[in-house]
């Protein structure tokens, strides 16, 4: 396998040779490391490595160059390598040019020098953006090959799946890609088939269940305990810092997600809100960042795997899985988030993988270049997916039926898609048919003010419309509101079944539900403020109130 690529560039050669000193003791096992005193010789480099097909990981680059400032070489060399993550070394007074350079490059940071010593200034740094590189790298010799039917249903649910594991693959079109029949052949397999997976080692599956898939990926499906302190349901935001609190504190956690860590929040394209990252970052980046983080701390991860019932013996929980499998635990977080709701068009479904999808726009973006395809929904979640899309899609245009997107949407968002081209917003209107063979192929569209009705033709429809709570697994074990979302806290104590199920001298703790020891965490608690902040807040909060009853019993 090749070595990416560090390139370096400091027109001052003392420096350079400091900083490359530094860089290839720590990086030389993984990475290889080029440097050189000109911005000019760099992007001859750079070209050149193109032309192999190798592979840069980092540009760590001088903002004062004699022949040209590293900002210009950055925006250089982002057009051969935009997938390249991005260090400016700066003086003290370059610190306003670097912040502007977040906006004009996307610059991922700027390093004052000295940055020794180099174990607390500078690796740090450098390691992170490296584990954010990976997690996203794909390489085109070694990467697991999915070959299969653009619009089929079954090869979206595999992308869904190892996009949000972050397991890299590559996928071929078997109508498109010129090497995908070569695949097919040596697998001795024909187009019904599909999809095929291609692994690392020459093994392959054909339509693999993501429970297979997922064994031969590595993924963990079986506890490796006979007991938890802690059981977490659910990998979104709140389930994931969940995990990393009640492990880092020392608490045996297990977390159980039924399909993708990171929930909702993985599929997003750009979060710009999210404190602490001023050029923002990928829902998959994010998620990347705590399950790395999660699993140093000590976290299991059972994925894909979800819970069939819950039952109580003598104060512990005893989780049953799909699988047949037993968790016994001391407490339970229940963060199973919200999922979208279907918009509810006759004949809808048989699309949904074939044209029409819940979210995921980062997975299908790539087969929408140069198309026209709609978002349903005004919310941030559809503006950031809008504005993602835009980089690919002929136009975009999201569907609400409000009068404006600045009554919906936050307002960093509207002015952003207002700047955009290719966006359109279209008021007053509902989708309320689609046809199509095998794939969508139109929509209708009907405005609600007008009544007016025209059909437009539409490569893909991405549906971000409402929420309802991720609680269609939980038995009645504990109480729910009539939409199901989960009750806690003081209004556990609300509920007229309280004084029959409360049997403790203390009230619930403000994420406990009506049963001692099961806690709900996120979106999918009644009450919860919603968006990412929130749900981290809300699963770490949970941690706390989970160490108070565990030291009751």
């Amino acid at each position: 396998m090749k070595l990416p690529y560090i390139i370096i560039v400091d027109d001052d050669t003392q420096v350079l040779r400091a900083i490359q000193r530094d860089i290839r003791n720590e990086y030389r096992d993984e990475y290889k490391v080029a440097a050189t005193d000109s911005a000019v010789e760099a992007l001859e480099l750079i070209r050149e490595l193109k032309l192999k097909q190798e592979d840069v990981a980092i540009f760590i680059t001088d903002q004062r160059m004699p022949e040209m400032e590293g900002i210009t070489f950055l925006e250089k060399a982002n057009e051969i390598f935009p997938d390249a993550k991005k260090i400016l070394l700066t003086a003290y007074s370059d610190i306003e040019a670097a912040i502007k350079a977040i906006n004009t490059v996307k610059l991922d940071y700027y390093l004052l020098k000295p940055w020794h010593p180099a174990e607390e200034k500078l690796f740090p740094v450098v390691n992170d953006l490296l584990n954010e590189w990976q997690a996203l790298y794909k390489p085109d010799v070694d990467a697991i090959r999915i070959i299969g039917f653009q619009w089929s249903p079954k090869s979206h649910q595999l992308k869904e799946f190892l996009s949000g594991n972050l397991v890299p693959f590559t996928w071929m079109d078997i109508e498109h890609h010129p090497d995908a029949e070569k695949y097919l052949l040596s697998a001795g397999v024909t187009p019904t088939d599909l999809p095929l997976v291609v692994f690392r080692d020459g093994a392959f599956m054909t339509d693999p269940a993501l429970s297979e898939l997922a064994k031969k990926v590595g993924l963990q499906q079986k506890a490796n305990r006979e007991m938890y302190d802690v059981l977490i349901i659910g990998g979104g935001p709140a389930g994931l810092a969940a995990s990393v609190y009640g492990s880092c504190e020392g608490l045996k956690t297990l977390l159980i997600e039924k399909s993708n860590p990171g929930g909702q929040a993985s599929s997003s394209a750009r979060i710009e809100n999210y404190l602490g990252f001023p050029n923002g970052l990928s829902g998959a980046e994010l998620s990347q960042r705590a399950i790395t983080q999660t699993l140093r701390f000590g976290t299991e991860i059972l994925t894909p795997q979800e819970v069939k019932n819950i039952t109580l013996q003598d104060g512990y929980k005893i989780t049953e899985l799909m699988d047949g499998t037993v968790v016994h635990s001391k407490a339970i977080v229940i963060a199973t988030g919200v999922a979208y709701k279907k918009l509810e068009i006759p004949g809808l479904d048989r699309f949904t993988g074939a044209g029409v999808y819940y979210g995921a726009a980062a997975v299908e973006a790539q087969a929408c270049r140069n198309e026209d395809i709609y978002i349903v929904g005004g919310g941030n979640s559809a503006c950031q997916a809008a504005m993602y899309m835009s980089k690919f899609a002929r136009s975009v245009n999201i569907l609400i039926r409000r009068d404006a997107l600045s009554q919906v949407a936050a307002n960093y968002l509207v002015e952003n898609i207002s700047k955009t081209p290719n966006i359109q917003v279209i008021p007053h209107t509902d989708v309320i048919a689609c046809s199509g063979s095998t794939i969508l192929e139109t929509i209708t569209l009907k405005n609600s003010e007008t009544g007016e009705e025209k059909t437009v033709p539409a490569k893909a429809l991405f549906i971000y419309i409402g929420t309802k709570p991720g609680t269609g697994w939980l038995n009645d074990i504990v109480l729910k509101d009539e939409k199901g979302f989960i009750l806690s806290g003081s209004d556990v104590t609300k509920d007229q079944a309280y004084p029959m199920l409360w049997k403790l001298n203390r009230e619930p703790f403000l994420p406990e539900t009506s049963v001692p020891g099961i806690f709900a965490s996120g979106d999918v608690r009644y009450g919860a403020l919603t968006g990412i902040s929130s749900a981290v807040g809300e699963g770490a909060m949970a941690i706390r109130f989970v160490r108070k009853y565990l030291q009751e019993v």
